[in-house]
């Protein structure tokens, strides 16, 4: 007898029934005809949006600890005690961070006084040991106290006094590590506090105030666990950064510099990102590649080529005029690839990485073609680029910002990667399904950016969440790439994270909020999850009874194992009983996600719709089961 799943139950069907499912699609798969599958199929695309580096992945916990950006404010920070705040310039904690937290205290003051910073909206405090620093400066010495305190309750989760000595001359650094209990919520504060008596009539100056909990693989400086143990889940082969628009910058000096986000957080200006607020850099490039080396993941590193992401009108950079920045590629790429004898590279290794990294992919800009003067002068600067690159790095794969042949050189050279992203809405994503089986395979594709967009269904309106008709319609899509990823090398959605207290652009994979505590992993996350956890190295012929629409599949296999995936989505409101024959294969797991057209998980109702697993059993190779409306599936057949 056959197993098939109908909403959360398993139905049986006689094998002697099979024949009479008139209406099933039947699926048959060719075990001796396929071709070979990207190994780099499934990735991530990130870039510092909606606080999802700063306040996000990144551990780092306390807001706007570096005044950083072009507006500085006191944002996050408010006084303790008898004393007055304000952002002092003229006493910089270093080179790059250039402004300080200045301290007033009025004469005749006394008791406990300083600071608090709210972190992002909230500090999440758990059963941890922290690490927490500042700077500081002026004339003092006496105990300084650091607390992570409720602001509703008052409760202290955790308290540390030590003693310090402070001079007006220069600032020092001091660090020191805090045991915390568990707060009941994510409603907390960092506060910094000292002796008044010793320092009224005076001020005191501190800045990048700092406070980590543990670290993902116990990184320095490294990721959150509870947002990278997720990302990890996914099981993903690449990671393009560091944008995305925010690799552009809104002008030339805005954008991403690689040499200013290495080495000593003091010695990381930061710069205005371009989703609203500062980027400290803190999580920088040496981090970025960390992050791959533990995870796993094949770095894909976009370089600025020329062009600011809102010019103004002038035009881009090109000709000799580029040639500073092509210069500034090349030090990068030393820096990232170079042996520890060459300049660059033995700057990599004083910061702890004696061995070059393992870079093959390189993309040279973003998006270029959406604005006309980028795409004019594209051609001409992404060859001054290539040249440039190819020249000293003959073995590095290159990728172009777009897919417009009108944006692109006439001739690509062989072996350039073509960069296709695509927001939009479901029944256009849908209609795409086929794209890439229509296109001229000389130089492959990738889809280093694609989602269904900011505004669609079911309202037309801004939508906050991933919902069930956008995820479908994105695993169409996905089908479609894997059908034919001989060619389509790499796919990354985007964006991939966001925070619910900063959120400009939506949907996105995976929301946190830490006030409530609280992690939405959405429709389109457990899609992702789904598709690239589960994945064969040979795409396998499927021989079907109907065409494709509303039901949509493909086959992979291990080339060197028994083991067959088959992944199927349902863009349709009616259910549909599939017929799957896989010759050889006995049994295995029948994973689904499905929900009403319009469902979508949320910060309020988190867990509304989650994959189901359940075993089925075939009878000569022969599966049949119910595939929910709106619907997404993956079997794995052994």
């Amino acid at each position: 007898m056959l197993y098939f799943r109908r909403s959360s139950l398993v139905y049986l069907i006689l094998p002697s029934l099979i024949a009479q499912l008139a209406s099933a699609v039947s699926l048959t798969l060719s075990t001796n005809e396929g071709n070979a599958s990207s190994p780099l199929l499934y990735g991530f695309m990130i870039e510092d949006i909606d606080h999802s580096l700063d306040g996000g992945l990144h551990s780092q916990l306390l807001r706007n600890n570096g005044f950083q950006g072009k507006d500085p404010s006191l944002e996050a920070y408010a006084a303790v005690g008898n004393v007055v705040l304000g952002i002092d310039s003229i006493n910089p904690v270093s080179k790059a961070i250039t402004r300080s937290l200045k301290i007033d205290i009025p004469g005749g003051t006394t008791g406990q006084v300083g600071f608090s910073n709210e972190g992002y909206w909230g500090i999440e405090v758990r059963e941890h040991t922290y690490n927490t620093s500042f700077w500081m400066k002026g004339s003092y010495s006496g105990n300084v106290t650091i607390k992570l305190v409720g602001v509703i309750n008052g409760d202290e989760y955790a308290s540390k006094t030590i003693t310090v000595t402070s001079s007006d001359r220069s600032f020092q650094y001091f660090q020191t590590t805090l045991s915390a209990r568990a707060a009941s919520n994510g409603i907390n504060v960092w506060t910094l506090t000292f002796d008044a008596t010793k320092a009224a009539g005076k001020s005191l100056n501190f800045g990048l105030v700092q406070l980590y909990a543990p670290t993902y693989h116990s990184r320095w400086n490294g990721l959150k666990p509870e947002l990278a143990a997720p990302l990890e889940d996914i099981k993903a082969s690449f990671l393009r950064f560091p944008g995305g628009n925010n690799l552009e910058g809104a002008s030339e000096n805005d954008r991403w510099k690689w040499n200013e986000t290495i080495g000593p957080l003091h010695t990381r200006p930061g710069r205005q990102g371009d989703w609203g607020y500062p980027n400290t850099d803190a999580l920088g490039l040496m981090e970025y590649l960390y992050w791959c080396e533990d995870m796993k993941l094949v770095p894909v590193v976009s370089v600025w080529d020329g062009f600011a992401l809102y010019h103004g009108g002038a035009t881009p950079f090109t000709g000799t005029a580029l040639e500073p920045y092509i210069d500034d590629v090349l030090n990068e790429l030393e820096f990232i690839l170079g042996d520890k004898s060459t300049p660059y590279g033995a700057i990599r290794a004083r910061y702890g990485h004696h061995d070059p990294f393992r870079v093959k992919h390189v993309q040279i800009g973003n998006e270029d073609a959406h604005d006309s003067e980028g795409c004019r002068t594209y051609p001409e600067r992404f060859t001054q680029f290539y040249n440039a690159i190819h020249k000293v790095y003959p073995d590095l794969i290159l990728i172009t910002s777009n897919p417009n042949p009108g944006c692109l050189p006439e001739h690509l050279p062989k072996g350039v990667w073509i960069d296709n992203h695509l927001y939009t809405h479901p029944d256009a994503m849908v209609k795409d399904f086929n794209y890439y089986d229509n296109l001229d395979r000389a130089n492959p594709f990738v889809v280093l950016e694609y989602a269904i967009s900011q505004y669609a269904p079911p309202n037309g309106t801004n939508i906050k969440w991933p919902y069930m008709q956008g995820s479908v319609a994105e695993a169409v899509y996905m089908i479609g790439m894997e059908r034919n990823s001989d060619f389509v090398k790499m796919a990354a959605y985007a964006p991939l994270l966001a925070h619910l207290d900063y959120s400009t652009y939506t949907p996105n994979a995976i929301s946190y909020r830490y006030s409530k505590s609280t992690i939405v992993f959405s429709t389109t996350y457990y899609v992702q999850k789904m598709f690239s956890s589960n994945r064969g190295d040979t795409i396998s012929k499927l021989d079907s009874d109907t065409g494709f629409g509303p039901v949509y599949w493909v086959a992979s296999k291990l080339e060197n194992s028994s083991t067959y995936y088959v992944k199927l989505a349902n863009y349709g409101a009616d259910e549909q009983m599939l017929s799957v024959d896989i010759p050889g294969t006995l049994s295995g797991k029948l994973t689904v996600l499905s929900g009403g057209k319009d469902d979508y998980n949320s910060d309020l109702h988190p867990n509304t719709i989650e994959p189901t697993e359940s075993d089925i059993k075939g009878e000569g190779g022969k599966f049949a089961f119910m595939l929910p409306a709106w619907s997404v599936a993956v079997i794995v057949l052994k």
